[in-house]
């Protein structure tokens, strides 16, 4: 157990506290017309926080302050992922928020988001979780409201209500675990849980999980994040189903390990990744808003994630596997909201009609983002989702990965149905991209190809059933 107490361990965290902090009084200070200086501090921050990442990332696995914080290969990753995500979500956003009212409030609001998401990720004690949990979840409702349209308030009391629903439950849960075990620690937690009452454990445990899975926006805690996406600014939209749900997915593998062999969390994750990978799939069938769409593709993909965390005390490649899916997934989520972003105009999907002819490259980058969802070779998604795949069959759920293909196949239907109606003909007369994440969109295009060929690159021994 790691009992120093380094504050260096945590660079990636202490940069974001401090840019968010300085963007907020900074853009106190400026004229509305003149919030620029709010975003270099932002770059900074993140440019910092991305930097002590990889370092750290380089080095040993290690815990900190008295093994509460983790420093390992899962935390590295969201570490580097999370900032790199955020990034991307402010240059997508610049044309909506460019000028406004509330740039540096929603600049502030997403780096702390992301700072919780990194505590989430990193959290290796039980009330450290709930710190992440709350640090992550808070700032999202000030984002989802911030337009103050009444669809976004409609949107931000459904999440609110939820979270705070949700959150209760998991300090319930917490509450439970330290009754049960005398400790929150996860390494004290491994060794007492198997002593304690099995009822109380595996309800804490599960009063745990549900929370999380509310930051991952998997069932049943995900009803909020379809009426979010649509309602709230496409950088949040963009935001919300990234970024917390890498710091979601990566703490709930680090709790299924801790906690297995004594509570059986395997098993209820399983049926909860076949009941989000399905629901959402059929709720975006006939979806015309294409951040709804993209809001219900995000349930439907936790789904899939989920079985690598379902794998995770069996298998050892679905630690590798899922944090490569999460690379994926991010440059794929993100491509297709920078697409939205370029074109705001085109918001349902019969507006989408002839895109292709008006904006090919735009439309391009579309398309390969949609079919990376899918899961379509050789885009990142694809290699992912098969490690992910090799990883719970491993582990012997067989089943599960059968029905995760069967709805594979099931969402190529709404994909196509965006793809067709952009690459078919219309009669009206072409539109001009007005906005400015354009380029950003066939950069992430093209890194959702790269990575694809960088997973088989690190994966490529563990994509082989045995």
């Amino acid at each position: 157990m790691g009992t120093r107490m380094d504050y260096g361990a945590l660079l990636p965290e202490i940069a974001l506290l401090i840019g968010a902090v300085a963007v907020l009084l900074t853009g106190s200070y400026l004229p509305r017309r003149r919030q620029w200086p709010t975003l270099l501090i932002a770059a900074a921050a993140l440019t910092g926080a991305i930097v002590a990442g990889i370092v750290q990332a380089l080095q040993s696995p290690t815990t900190v302050f008295t093994g509460s914080f983790a420093l390992d290969a899962g935390s590295a990753a969201v570490r580097i992922l999370a900032p790199a995500a955020t990034a991307a979500v402010i240059v997508l956003g610049q044309p909506e928020l460019r000028r406004t009212a509330r740039e540096s409030e929603t600049i502030a609001l997403l780096l702390l988001a992301t700072l919780g998401a990194l505590v989430v990720a990193g959290a290796d004690d039980l009330l450290v979780l709930a710190t992440g949990f709350l640090l992550s979840s808070i700032p999202l409702y000030g984002l989802i409201g911030i337009t103050r349209t009444a669809a976004a308030a409609e949107a931000v009391t459904k999440t609110y209500l939820q979270g705070a629903l949700f959150g209760v439950t998991m300090l319930g849960g917490i509450a439970l675990l330290f009754a049960a075990a005398g400790a929150t620690a996860y390494p004290s937690l491994t060794a007492a849980v198997a002593a304690a009452p099995a009822v109380v454990v595996a309800l804490g445990a599960i009063a745990v999980t549900v929370g999380l899975l509310f930051e991952a926006g998997a069932t049943p805690a995900h009803f909020w994040v379809p009426d979010a996406t649509q309602a709230s600014s496409r950088a949040v939209g963009a935001f919300l189903t990234t970024v917390p749900k890498l710091a979601a997915l990566a703490a709930l593998l680090r709790l299924v390990t801790t906690l297995q062999p004594a509570v059986d969390l395997p098993l209820v994750i399983a049926v909860v990744a076949a009941a989000s990978m399905t629901i959402g799939n059929l709720a975006a069938f006939w979806q015309q808003d294409v951040r709804r769409l993209l809001g219900w593709s995000t349930v439907s993909q936790v789904g899939y994630l989920l079985l690598a965390v379902t794998a995770g005390a069996a298998a050892p490649a679905a630690g590798g596997a899922l944090l490569a899916y999460l690379a994926g997934y991010t440059a794929t989520n993100l491509t297709a909201f920078a697409v939205v972003a370029a074109l705001p105009d085109r918001a349902t999907i019969d507006h989408w009609r002839g895109a292709a002819r008006a904006h090919p490259a735009l439309t391009g980058a579309l398309i390969i983002a949609l079919l990376s969802l899918v899961g379509t070779p050789p885009t990142a998604v694809f290699f992912g989702k098969l490690a992910v795949f090799i990883a719970a069959w491993d582990a012997g759920y067989g089943w599960l990965v059968s029905i995760a293909a069967i709805n594979t196949v099931v969402s190529l239907f709404y994909y196509l149905r965006w793809i067709v109606a952009a690459v078919g003909r219309t009669d009206a007369a072409p539109d001009a991209a007005k906005r400015a994440p354009g380029g950003l969109a066939l950069v992430l295009g093209a890194a959702t190809l790269a990575l694809g060929a960088a997973t088989v690159l690190l994966l490529g021994p563990n994509l082989t059933l045995v």
